[in-house]
């Protein structure tokens, strides 16, 4: 099909970013780079980024967000850049999208939404793509007035993708009832994955966490030695968590789950409808936080996840933070990097994903937090009882054995449910 009819067919948006920073605050200092992390989410979503526009505010303008001149000077910069989207960096309430929209003519979107539009896009299993709905609805719930005005007035497009193109005719009683259902359908995947989880006790399991495209599926794939585990160097390339099997060293295993992304001012709507999905971070004997070094925000970013950790509940999770990307740093640059970094956070990890041997020393760190959490038993065993002597094989490190008459002493290495479960089939020495 000829790229103008394609074009024709579904036209690209014409953004132009808007960021707000407060004065007196930090973050005015870094708008530029959060305005880049917003475009960056627009050329996610499809759009093409025209300009910026930036007012330092003292406090949000109940109906407008910016100031009445700003919003006059938007108008303008509307016309001169032929915008045909306008893309807040900070969620707005519905009267103001409103208000917004009926004095310029454009669209208007927060960054929520934007993020929500994305999760649309990239969701692939039912279980996303239920999850992504049920947050979309839970946001559009409050915006009814303005998400049906702008529907009808601009058919297709960021913004209206996944349930908005489908409740063009329903109701507030409609949406609750989708909302109800979905949340039924939720709560029946949940229960399966808690059996499926539940297959998995016994095993040690360590989840990545991080900010979005940080390099989890990178350090995933790698690990595992799975060229077939999907990779982009784009924001949420990931969103259903992915479990495989890696092997350590001296024939010892874990389980590694990848798991969504973070980003800043993640809307609320998203951690609430994934949190089942996320449930696999509660479950992980070990978190690793991956960190992108080569990003100038990665504290920022790392604030991020902490924040969102503890709202999730597991910031009382043991934590390997793990910097990753460390190739594309100069030497001295990353080696100044490694001391300021020993001095905040003493055992964490630098690792590279794409050179030989960048992830050695974090295969090391997870050997060791595993042998950490095992404790050294012996148990006599009847020489008769093979299956208990196999699975002591199994589920355990075993350290030494010897026969003492028609028994055999096995200095074993076991996780506490393991030694639960099987300790009891044997006499401890």
């Amino acid at each position: 099909m000829p790229k103008e009819l394609i074009d024709l067919i579904a036209p690209v948006e014409r953004a132009l970013l808007i960021g707000a920073p407060r004065k007196g605050r930090s973050a005015k200092h870094r708008t530029a780079e959060h305005l880049e992390e917003l475009a960056r989410l627009a050329d996610t979503a499809g759009a093409e980024v025209v300009g910026e526009v930036v007012q330092q505010i003292e406090r949000p303008n109940p109906a407008t967000y910016l100031g009445k001149g700003k919003v006059e000077e938007l108008t303008q910069t509307i016309a001169d850049k032929d915008a045909t989207l306008l893309l807040f960096d900070d969620e707005l309430s519905p009267s103001q999208g409103k208000n917004i929209e009926d004095i310029t003519g454009k669209r208007v979107m927060d960054r929520a939404e934007l993020i929500l539009d994305i999760f649309a896009t990239r969701a692939r299993s039912a279980e996303a793509k239920m999850q992504v709905e049920l947050a979309q609805l839970q946001y559009m719930l409050p915006r009814l007035t303005r998400m049906w005005a702008h529907l009808e007035k601009f058919r297709g497009g960021i913004g209206v993708r996944g349930p908005g193109e489908t409740q063009l005719e329903t109701d507030r009683r409609l949406i609750n009832h989708r909302i109800k259902i979905l949340t039924q359908r939720l709560t029946e995947v949940q229960k399966s994955r808690e059996v499926q989880r539940g297959s998995r006790r016994g095993e040690f399991q360590a989840s990545l966490v991080g900010y979005t495209n940080a390099g989890k599926s990178s350090i995933l794939r790698a690990l595992a030695s799975d060229s077939s585990i999907f990779v982009e160097n784009r924001l949420f390339a990931t969103l259903d968590p992915l479990t495989r099997e890696v092997e350590l060293a001296d024939g010892e295993r874990i389980l590694l789950t990848d798991t969504v992304g973070f980003v800043r001012k993640l809307p609320h709507q998203l951690v609430a409808s994934f949190r089942a999905t996320l449930e696999e971070v509660l479950e992980a004997d070990v978190l690793l936080h991956v960190i992108d070094i080569s990003d100038p925000l990665w504290e920022e970013h790392r604030a991020v996840v902490v924040e969102v950790l503890s709202e999730l509940g597991a910031n009382h999770k043991p934590v390997i933070n793990v910097f990753n990307k460390s190739d594309l740093l100069p030497p001295d640059v990353l080696e100044a990097l490694r001391e300021r970094i020993a001095n905040l956070i003493p055992d964490a990890v630098f690792a590279s994903a794409e050179t030989d041997g960048g992830l050695d020393a974090l295969k090391r760190a997870l050997l060791r937090r595993l042998r950490a959490m095992r404790r050294v038993v012996e148990l006599r065993v009847p020489l008769s009882d093979g299956r208990l002597l196999a699975e002591l094989h199994r589920n355990g490190d075993v350290l030494a054995q010897r026969t003492d008459g028609d028994e055999m002493i096995v200095s074993v290495r076991l996780t506490p449910e393991a030694l639960g479960r099987l300790g009891a089939r044997a006499v401890a020495v």
